[in-house]
């Protein structure tokens, strides 16, 4: 639904853009990025299989540094900013970003521009200060966002995915997909492992 979405967004600015190649998970757009070579791929932070398109935009720019990358989200948090820019993409977009906005801001990145999301522009500028100056949440020096972190401390307290989504007052499918980030971004396979981690690097104690 979201890629369908897209192309029929992208579609209304034919004489601006134009679609030369689409797919559902990040082996299959790693293949045809190499095969195609687009000017600017467009990808979602969230893709099917084991690859994110942060994964995917690592691998594309280690392959070749100059591929620019625009990450689309409906994560509005600085730390996955941060992360796809550490990534080496060129562009970091919300998905209610508008069909003109978002058009423009791809032109602004074939020629060689640096784009983020207007609305978090402002804030990421602040949230990169104060990380500087450590004043930020445990475990931000590590990628978590803050709601990660928060999910991580309840992890090293020993609570269960569904005691932790009561204590946050969130879904327990919710709760799920932010372990699954920790241990992505802790390099861990299991909650023992992230706890391990988290009191080794004196996350928590």
């Amino acid at each position: 639904m979201v890629l369908e979405g897209l192309k029929a967004v992208l579609g209304r600015f034919r004489g601006r853009v134009r679609i030369v190649g689409q797919a559902l998970d990040a082996t299959e757009a790693q293949a045809l990025v190499t095969t195609l070579d687009p000017d600017v791929v467009v990808a979602d932070v969230r893709l099917r299989g084991s690859m994110s398109g942060l994964d995917l935009c690592r691998r594309l720019i280690e392959a070749d540094p100059g591929r620019k990358v625009v990450l689309l989200s409906a994560y509005d948090d600085e730390q996955y900013l941060f992360q796809a820019m550490r990534a080496g993409a060129a562009g970091y977009l919300l998905k209610s970003v508008s069909g003109e906005e978002l058009v423009r801001q791809l032109e602004l990145v074939a020629d060689g521009g640096k784009v983020v999301d207007p609305t978090m522009a402002g804030r990421a500028v602040a949230s990169a200060a104060r990380l500087q100056a450590g004043e930020f949440w445990p475990g931000a020096h590590l990628s978590l966002t803050q709601r990660e972190s928060e999910v991580l401390g309840y992890l090293v307290a020993g609570l269960s995915n569904r005691a932790i989504a009561a204590r946050l007052v969130l879904g327990e499918e919710t709760i799920k997909s932010h372990v699954r980030a920790i241990f992505r971004k802790l390099e861990v396979n299991d909650r023992a492992g992230a706890v391990a981690t988290a009191l080794r690097e004196g996350i928590f104690r």
